[in-house]
Formats: structure tokens, C-alpha cells, sequence
């Protein structure tokens, strides 16, 4: 025996499987898939070569979360599926039987079982014979219903992913350092508080039904019956004659829809299945898979070297990320110049330098343009003092979970951790401005040419600079110029929304302004006496009151408006009744209602109709409306001492609807 393959192989091995740890439990990665790939496929050769095996190799073993919590064995086992990168190897294995393509999702592989109709157990994956139990996170993962119309015993087999959207939304609302969807998903998994796992948005998307009582040999159908029962499951096509020449143009055309972000998830590559699901199970088992339980294709990456040009450090909330920027490469079609480092381990990981580090670069699962390794190394990494986006101080921050390092801006009024305000600005019940998402604000902010809300109305003066931008372009800087020209006239209630005010959502700001104009409105709430000033108008109160005068009392925030107003016309608001049958009337509403849809709905009819609706009887009370008229409730007995007439609904519709 080679004694230096094997040494070889026991230290790829013990990488292989502490990277491998790293994965599936929601910990900072140690390598790319892209490495860990091209290790394992060296860990497999040295095998054949020496004739000898580890039994904690990879290629014996089912990869493991390790998520703590109550051991469940799979009344299936959950084995890995065989490899490839070659369509040929496809064709040989369908044997021309009919197959199907599906997605092979990047996230967290979960076990669901139901029973009479119920949900029974949900399980992690484990190493494919045992697994987790956490069933008490049901709630907190979208996908997997309390119940199912088939009662009988069934098992389905889903993996847990987050969308690219969610996860970006996720850090920039958490300040959380996380290298990839997966690995959100897989550590969102070993959370105890439910409320917590729902912020992830964790989709369990259903790939195969393991079991149930009813026979069904197709595939294709046992999935159509998931979907039937109220599943989302994984998109699929089938191939009647799985042909050299049809296989590479299914798999052309679903890497496609990878390349051009159709697919909103995750994915690393395809799965492959016989629709016969009997002739599928007749496979023997080698390794940790079994032969014809399906093939999973994995894309050939291209990685391309280039020189490292600079490292441009991007703030978004209060992280602060390296960016490595290069020579421009050409890698599956598409220039590449840029890529995220996530974070200074990562940097430290890679061995990141300066200018002239020789980069090796991939588009990671087709999309995600990745540094997967420095084949040279210039000079040393500079850590920025101050932030990229204010100037102010920055301080390097260690996760007590982790161990990871990440650069953060000290200053908690960077524009960079306005992010969200600037976001609901902009957004349709704000000032309306299309085409500028948060992520575009993102950079902007970064570019140094968003500091307030002003700023936005401004971006024309860097129509140039943007077109010259990454992903932008001149027809992108017409189209923001363009939006931000029509989102100059705004209705002065939109105004206060995206002004962002705390407890001054669309509903107070109509409140607010049932009483006073817009500039009337900022004028009174500047020289008011109390904070609870507003609270006379019906549905305002001391707490939103305070929130509003409080803000508007802060000369900050009294400069943001007095800019912003420089740059928009607020159009004011006419609320006329469409009719008059509650002119100069006001009632009071208690009690249920039954031929309104609700109190709401009553309401805002006597106010079309010229009247007022208050929420305390006083002898400015014109009707107190209550379905129970003989009820003896202290707005009854009010009321009743103050002589006002008390209406069931029916009356009220008599006497004004009709």
C-alpha cells in the first residue's frame, strides 16, 4: 500500500469532514462547493488507486447535521444520490427508461410524515438513518400544512431553503453575517424560538413522496398527487426518450433559467429519477447511495484566474464587507469583475492581499460570482479605519457562535443603517419613485450620494456616474431620472409615511390630516405645548401624538423635511363627503355588527356621508349605534342620561342608507 496516498487521503478526509460540519449546521464555510468537490473527487481516486478506505471517508458516508435536539430514526433511509458532471453518464444510466429533471435545491433536507391526515414528525436528514426531530418549528417553515385531505400513513422528503430576496432582506435587517442562503437555512434550523425561524422565510419545498398506503408506481404522478394534496413541490420535467441530444438540451435549458435568476432559490444542480419507481428501488446500495435511486447532475464550474485590482469595502446596516474588484474576466458568458468576500475570516481564509494577488474565480451554482482560492499573494489586507459610507470609526466584531470576523461602522447614525427608512421612502405607499429597490439604495449609499432623503430627488446630478456603474447602464439612469421627475408632485399623506415617523403609519397620517392641512400640520405640531397635542383627534392618542410631535420637535429631523420640501411639491388632500344623508352628525359605534363587514366599514360610510364618527358618547353625540339597544354597557347608560337616541344597525340603514 502507498503509504503517502493514504496520508494524503486521511488529511483530505479530515478537511472534507470539518467543512462538511461547517455546512450543514449553519456555521461560516471553510471552502466552496467548488473545492470541496475537487478534494472529494481526489479522496475517490486515491481510494481506487490504493485499494483501501477510511470508514469516516466521504464517499462511505452520508454527510450530517448535527442539530441538537430529540434523535428520530428515518422510517426510510435517506441516502445520497451518485454524481456526475457528464450528460453521457445520464444516458447510460436512464437505459432508456422515462426519467425526470428536477431541481436539486442548495438548503436543508427535512423528513414530514402525516398520519390520518395529520402532521405527525418533521426530521432533519442526519446522516441519512437518524435525524432531528423538530416538529415544534413547524410554524416557523411555510410549505408544511398542519393537515392533508389523505388520511393514510405518509412520508415525503423536502428540502428547506430561503430565496435569494429573503436572505439579502434577512442580513441587511439582522446585521447577521451569512455566507450563503444554505447556510442561513441550516443554522436557522438549530433555533429554539419559533418567531425567530419565521423571520428566515424558510420555504420546504417537497421532492419526492417516499410513501403512502395507495400504490402508485409513476413518479410523475406521486408528485402530482403532493400538489393535489396542497404541496408546492419542486418543479420537474420528464423525458420519455432520455436521448444524448434531448438530455443536453433539457439540462441546456434548465441551466438557463439558473443563469437568468428565473428560479427564485437556490440550487445546485439537478436530480435525475426513473419515473418507475419499483425498477428504481430494485438498485443495490454502494457506499451511502443507492444504484438507481436517481443521479444528481452538478454543473461544470469554470474558474478563471485574474489579478486582484483592489478591495472596495461595501456598508450596508452596520457591516462592512470587502468586495474584491479585478480585471475584468469573461467566466460562462458574462463579464466578471467584481465579488464579495463576506468577511474578514473569509479574507483571512482565502489569503487575500493587495493589488496584484493572483485570484482564482467561479460563478458559484451559476449565478454568484465567488473567490475560490489565491494562488499568489501581494502585499497585505488593509482593514479600513473609518466607514466607506459616514467616516466614522470602524471596530472588527468576533461572533461568540462562530468565531467569524466582521468590520463594523460604530456609528449608529450611518447612513448605511438607514437602509430600510430609505426603502420605504421610496416604496408606492411612500413617494412612489419606480425602479430604485433596495438594493440599488444600497449602493448608492455607498457610492456616498444618499445621505437623506433629499439626496434621492438629486440623483439625476449622477445620471453619468450611474450609467457607468456594474448592472446599470444608460437606459437604467434614464429610467431612475424619468421616475424621480414624476415622483415630484405627492400627496401630502403619502409624504408623512415615508417620512418614516415612528407609530405614524397611512391610516394616523389621514387622521392628522382630517385636522389640519400639511404645513399647517408640521407648523402647530413645532410650537405645541404638549406632546399629547393631537390626541383630541378621533383615533390619534397621547402615545401617537407624542411620536409625531417628538419627531417633528427635533431640528434633524425638522432640516430632513425642510430639504425634502425643497425638492417636492405636496399636493394636498380634499376629503369631500360623496354624500350628505350624516351631514353634521356624530355618532358613536359599539357593540357587533352584522351588515357592515365591520366597525371600520360602518364608519367610513357616515363619513362619505358628511358625518363623524367619535369613540366616546358626550353631549356632542348626535346617535350611539349598538345592535343590542336594551343593553345597560356604560355608553348605553351614557346615553340614556344625556336623552341621545340609541339605533340598532337596521334602523341606522333605514333612517340614512336608504
Amino acid at each position: 500500500m502507498n503509504n503517502q496516498k493514504v496520508s494524503e487521503m486521511r488529511e483530505l478526509i479530515d478537511r472534507l469532514n470539518h467543512a462538511s460540519e461547517a455546512y450543514y449546521n449553519g456555521l461560516p464555510e471553510e471552502m466552496t462547493d467548488y473545492e470541496w468537490d475537487a478534494l472529494f473527487d481526489r479522496v475517490k481516486r486515491l481510494e481506487e488507486e490504493t485499494g483501501f478506505q477510511f470508514p469516516d471517508s466521504p464517499t462511505a458516508n452520508v454527510s450530517a447535521d448535527t442539530t441538537v435536539g430529540q434523535k428520530e430514526p428515518h422510517e426510510f433511509a435517506a441516502l445520497s444520490l451518485a454524481k456526475t458532471k457528464r450528460p453521457e453518464d445520464l444516458v447510460k444510466w436512464a437505459e432508456g427508461k422515462p426519467i425526470w429533471i428536477s431541481w436539486k435545491l442548495d438548503g436543508l433536507t427535512l423528513v414530514v410524515t402525516y398520519d390520518n391526515g395529520h402532521l405527525t414528525k418533521i426530521v432533519t436528514r442526519g446522516d441519512g438513518h437518524i435525524g432531528t426531530n423538530i416538529t415544534h418549528l413547524r410554524s416557523g417553515i411555510q410549505g408544511i400544512p398542519e393537515q392533508i385531505p389523505y388520511t393514510g400513513h405518509t412520508v415525503i422528503r423536502g428540502e428547506a431553503v430561503i430565496s435569494y430576496k429573503d436572505f439579502e432582506t434577512f442580513r441587511l435587517e439582522s446585521e447577521e453575517d451569512y455566507a450563503n442562503p444554505r447556510n442561513l437555512a441550516s443554522g436557522s434550523l438549530t433555533l429554539k424560538d419559533v418567531e425567530e425561524v419565521k423571520k428566515r422565510h424558510i420555504h420546504w419545498i417537497p421532492f419526492t413522496l417516499v410513501h403512502m398506503d395507495e400504490p402508485c408506481v409513476s413518479w410523475g404522478e406521486r408528485m402530482d398527487w403532493l400538489d393535489a394534496q396542497g404541496f408546492d413541490s419542486v418543479e420537474r420535467e420528464r423525458i420519455n426518450h432520455p436521448e444524448l441530444s434531448v438530455i443536453q438540451s433539457v439540462i441546456d435549458a434548465w441551466t438557463k433559467n439558473v443563469t437568468d435568476r428565473v428560479n427564485p432559490y437556490p440550487v445546485d444542480g439537478l436530480v435525475i429519477g426513473y419515473d418507475d419507481t419499483e425498477y428504481a428501488s430494485t438498485g443495490s446500495v454502494t457506499g451511502h447511495h443507492a444504484t438507481r435511486a436517481g443521479y444528481a447532475f452538478k454543473w461544470q464550474d469554470e474558474a478563471v484566474e485574474s489579478l486582484l485590482d483592489h478591495i472596495e469595502w461595501s456598508c450596508a446596516a452596520s457591516t462592512i464587507t470587502p468586495v474584491a474588484v479585478f480585471e475584468p474576466v469573461e467566466i460562462e458568458g458574462t463579464t466578471v469583475k467584481r465579488a464579495s468576500l463576506c468577511n474578514i475570516s473569509e479574507c483571512e481564509r482565502l489569503g487575500i492581499g493587495d493589488k496584484g494577488t493572483v485570484l482564482s474565480v467561479i460563478k458559484a451554482n451559476k449565478i454568484i460570482p465567488k473567490v475560490i482560492h489565491v494562488s499568489k499573494t501581494e502585499g497585505a489586507l488593509t482593514i479600513p479605519c473609518a466607514c466607506p459610507v459616514c467616516g466614522s470609526e470602524t471596530g472588527i466584531s468576533v461572533s461568540e457562535q462562530s468565531g467569524t470576523k466582521t468590520l463594523k461602522c460604530l456609528n449608529p447614525d450611518c447612513a448605511a443603517k438607514q437602509l430600510k427608512k430609505f426603502t420605504r421612502f421610496v416604496s408606492k405607499g411612500g413617494m412612489d419613485i419606480d425602479g430604485i429597490s433596495e438594493q440599488t439604495l444600497d449602493r448608492f449609499i455607498n457610492e456616498g450620494w444618499i445621505r437623506e432623503y433629499a439626496d434621492i430627488y438629486r440623483l439625476s446630478d449622477h445620471h453619468d456616474e450611474i450609467a457607468q456603474l456594474d448592472g446599470f447602464g444608460e437606459k437604467s439612469a434614464d429610467n431612475i431620472s424619468a421616475s424621480i421627475a414624476q415622483a415630484r408632485n405627492v400627496p401630502d399623506a403619502r409624504v408623512i409615511f415615508a417620512l418614516c415617523i415612528p407609530l405614524v403609519g397611512p391610516d394616523v397620517a389621514r387622521k392628522l390630516l382630517s385636522a389640519y392641512s400639511f404645513h399647517e400640520l408640521f407648523q402647530v405640531a413645532r410650537q405645541a405645548e404638549t406632546e399629547d397635542y393631537f390626541s383630541v383627534i378621533d383615533g390619534i392618542g397621547p402615545e401617537k401624538s407624542a411620536a409625531f410631535v417628538s419627531w417633528v420637535k427635533n431640528p434633524a429631523n425638522w432640516q430632513i423635511l425642510e430639504h425634502l420640501l425643497e425638492e417636492v411639491e405636496v399636493v394636498e388632500s380634499v376629503t369631500e363627503p360623496g354624500g350628505a344623508k350624516c351631514a353634521n352628525l356624530t355618532f358613536v359605534v359599539t357593540g357587533d355588527v352584522h351588515i357592515y363587514k365591520n366597525r371600520n366599514e360602518l364608519k367610513a360610510y357616515i363619513e362619505s356621508q358628511g358625518g363623524k364618527v367619535t369613540g366616546s358618547v358626550s353631549g356632542n353625540t348626535s346617535f350611539l349605534i349598538n345592535n343590542d339597544v336594551t343593553s345597560t354597557s356604560g355608553k348605553n347608560r351614557k346615553a340614556q342620561e344625556l336623552g341621545i337616541p340609541i339605533l340598532s344597525e337596521e334602523e341606522f340603514v333605514r333612517r340614512f342608507r336608504d
